[in-house]
Order: structure tokens, then C-alpha cells, then sequence
């Protein structure tokens, strides 16, 4: 059974298209769901991209080029969604924000199991699902988490002044 062969240009070209796709999703903007044909078109991008050139192909570039796009990603459109927000519809948008990264970063990992498998963990460098909540705690939690706290302690104090709130948005 032969592969295609593929460049890192083309190969981040196909990939770059399924993690746009991915945050469309994300983001809740109308696009086609995905299916099998889609997923099998990206791990083979992955696959072809890691496997092609010299000295395990393009794995390395692969893997920089995935971390750059997530740091590009936090800080170009998530962590301005969140910094316009102000008192419950900040906890709000950063608790979604959170859950949808979550999803997005589990799927990223999937498409770049190849890559996790023969490249990331031969090298002990931290895996796809690892850069992705690093991202997001570096480059927009850490810069929310003091407006965040005083949002959820006035809260607490309208709580405790008897007033009703959204506890499951505490919580969360």
C-alpha cells in the first residue's frame, strides 16, 4: 500500500483547512458537520506530512507549526472574545469558551495521534491536548483569572445580601 507524497507546505495547507473547519464548529458559526471521509483525510495529511523528507519527515515543523497556530488562535480570537466581557456574562463566556477549547484540543489530538505516537513521545515533548490547555491558561486564563475572581466574589456577596444567582455558573 503506497502514500502520497506530500510537502509541509501542502500538508499544513489540508490540515489548516480541518482546524479552521474545527473552530468554525467551535465557535458555532454554520459549517458541515464532519464526517469519516473528513477525519480520514486529515490523519492522512498528518501521517503523509510526518513521514515525508529527510530524518522523519516533516514532524518537527508538524509539531511547531500546531503549537503556533493554537498561541495564534488564543490570542487573536478567544482571548478577545473574553476581554470585552464584563460580571456574569465574563464567567459565562469563559466557562463556554473553556468547554468548547476542551472539545477542539480532544480533536486535535485524534487527528495528530501519528504524530503523538512517533514523533511527541519519542522526544518527551509535551502532546497536543498539553500545548492546548497550556495555551489556554497562558495566554487568556492567566490574563482573566484576577476579573474572574472579583466577578465571582461579588457573586458570592450578592448571595449573601439574599439575592438569587446562577450557582451552576460558580461552579462551573
Amino acid at each position: 500500500m503506497g502514500h502520497k507524497e506530500i510537502d509541509m507546505d501542502e500538508g499544513w495547507d489540508i490540515i489548516q483547512k480541518w482546524i479552521t473547519k474545527l473552530r468554525r464548529i467551535s465557535e458555532g458559526l454554520p459549517e458541515p458537520p464532519f464526517n469519516v471521509d473528513d477525519y480520514v483525510m486529515l490523519y492522512s495529511s498528518v501521517y503523509s506530512t510526518c513521514i515525508q523528507g529527510p530524518h522523519h519527515g516533516y514532524s518537527a515543523q508538524l509539531y511547531n507549526k500546531c503549537k503556533q497556530d493554537l498561541e495564534e488562535y488564543m490570542s487573536s480570537t478567544v482571548f478577545p472574545s473574553l476581554s470585552e466581557k464584563h460580571d456574569e456574562h465574563l464567567l459565562r463566556e469563559l466557562v463556554k469558551r473553556f468547554a468548547n477549547h476542551k472539545v477542539m484540543v480532544k480533536w486535535l489530538a485524534l487527528c495528530f495521534n501519528y504524530l503523538e505516537r512517533y514523533y511527541i513521545r519519542q522526544r518527551a515533548l509535551p502532546t497536543i491536548s498539553e500545548i492546548g490547555l497550556t495555551c489556554f491558561r497562558d495566554l487568556v486564563f492567566d490574563a482573566l483569572k484576577h476579573k474572574a475572581k472579583d466577578v465571582v466574589i461579588t457573586l458570592i456577596d450578592r448571595e449573601r445580601e439574599g439575592e438569587e444567582i446562577d450557582r451552576a455558573l460558580l461552579k462551573n
